[in-house]
């Protein structure tokens, strides 16, 4: 595992924290919360969405933390993780100053999706963040899995028929409606969907137009991490090894006050393969565009 390069000076707990060396000293920057799905950890998270690889580019600011339960499985739990999570934003904060902070997002794979679902009902995070890229990790309005979603056991038995991670009422796929405002993308692999809704409810929220289609993203690189522990026994909505591919990309336009509200679609990727760098960076374009602000606001009150 690579060394971590922050500690939360509250618990202890080590996290990434990666930013362009040459950040003048009232230069704006984006600031993404980067989570990563069960079973994961913060280094296969870095790379599984490696935003970090444009932080030069686009000014970004990239935390990204791992769970503190590892048992039975590593998983994102409120007891033992909103305050950690609480504290790198604070320490993001002091260490660069709220309003240089041009918006914050929250960025997060399958069950870091989730969790970033339940942290945006929340009164701490719903005051503060901007917007939400769920990579697969529940849309708002929902989408239908498969049923060969999830690879089979080692021993060969056959995989659960229904995901049983739930969090505060959201579950793979389904992301509960926060009440918060902010910008929300949703991508996905073709092959762990049944079929993505043409509408939005969060567009609707916004009163923006009916979704348009934009130029194909076609990836000629491949994605740098996939679920190694499923080798040989995994299905294609779980994810194989990573490859070029193509995304499909949706814009749901004119929304109120700006938001950016989107749908994309990685044609025949699951669930793990990581990323491939010009998706990422189509993504990370759509987050610089968005409009932000409340960070500056909750310290200014």
């Amino acid at each position: 595992m690579e060394p971590q390069t922050a500690v939360d000076e509250k618990t202890g707990r080590k996290f990434f924290l990666e930013y362009p060396e040459d950040l003048k000293p009232d230069e704006r920057v984006v600031f993404l919360l980067n989570l990563h799905g069960g079973g994961s950890h913060g280094v296969w998270q870095r790379k599984y969405f490696p935003a970090i690889d444009y932080k030069d580019r686009y000014r970004l600011v990239v935390a990204t933390p791992s769970a503190a339960t590892r048992k039975p499985f590593a998983r994102w739990v409120d007891e033992a993780d909103d305050e950690h999570l609480q504290n790198i934003v604070e320490q993001v904060v002091a260490k660069f100053g709220a309003e240089r902070i041009a918006s914050f997002w929250l960025v997060g794979h399958s069950q870091g999706g989730m969790t970033s679902n339940r942290l945006l009902r929340t009164d701490y995070f719903a005051e503060r963040v901007d917007g939400w890229l769920s990579l697969s990790g529940g849309r708002i309005g929902g989408i239908e899995l498969p049923k060969s979603f999830f690879p089979p056991a080692k021993d060969g038995q056959a995989p659960p028929s229904r995901p049983r991670i739930r969090e505060g009422g959201a579950r793979p796929g389904v992301a509960s409606v926060p009440e918060a405002d902010f910008s929300f993308i949703f991508a996905t692999g073709e092959h762990e969907i049944v079929k993505l809704p043409e509408a939005s409810p969060w567009a609707e929220k916004y009163a923006a137009g009916a979704r348009v289609r934009q130029p194909d993203i076609v990836d000629e690189e491949a994605g740098q991490v996939y679920d190694t522990t499923r080798a040989g026994r995994s299905t294609k909505g779980w994810g194989f090894e990573p490859g070029p591919g193509t995304a499909e990309l949706y814009i749901y336009p004119g929304a109120r006050d700006g938001r950016v509200i989107a749908d994309v679609v990685r044609l025949n990727k699951g669930h793990t393969e990581g990323l491939e760098p010009r998706i990422t960076e189509e993504l990370v374009k759509l987050i610089v565009s968005a409009p932000g602000g409340k960070l500056g606001k909750v310290v200014a009150a």
